[in-house]
């Protein structure tokens, strides 16, 4: 019973721990957000980049349809031979 109790007090131990550190870096991220929110005004604006235009698919032909389907035809043709063997 005593290996379990000291296990339990290592991990409240481990936890606080953790907790404390967490605590202390959010309060120091906050701390130095602050900071720097009072020299915003001495930094230059960024320039606001605009997206660039995207450019329209081509539209396929009748033929390209046909290509297509004559490669899917083939791709199938072969890997079915492939398996039979």
């Amino acid at each position: 019973m005593n290996l379990l109790g000291d296990g339990l007090i290592l991990m409240v131990v481990g936890m606080g721990a953790v907790f404390v550190f967490l605590s202390i870096m959010v309060s120091w991220i906050t701390l130095s957000a602050k900071m720097l929110a009072r020299f915003e005004h001495v930094l230059p604006e960024a320039p606001v980049a605009k997206p660039a235009a995207k450019k329209a698919a081509p539209k396929a032909t009748a033929s390209d349809q046909g290509v297509l389907t004559a490669v899917i035809a083939a791709a199938i043709h072969k890997y079915r031979a492939e398996r039979a063997s």
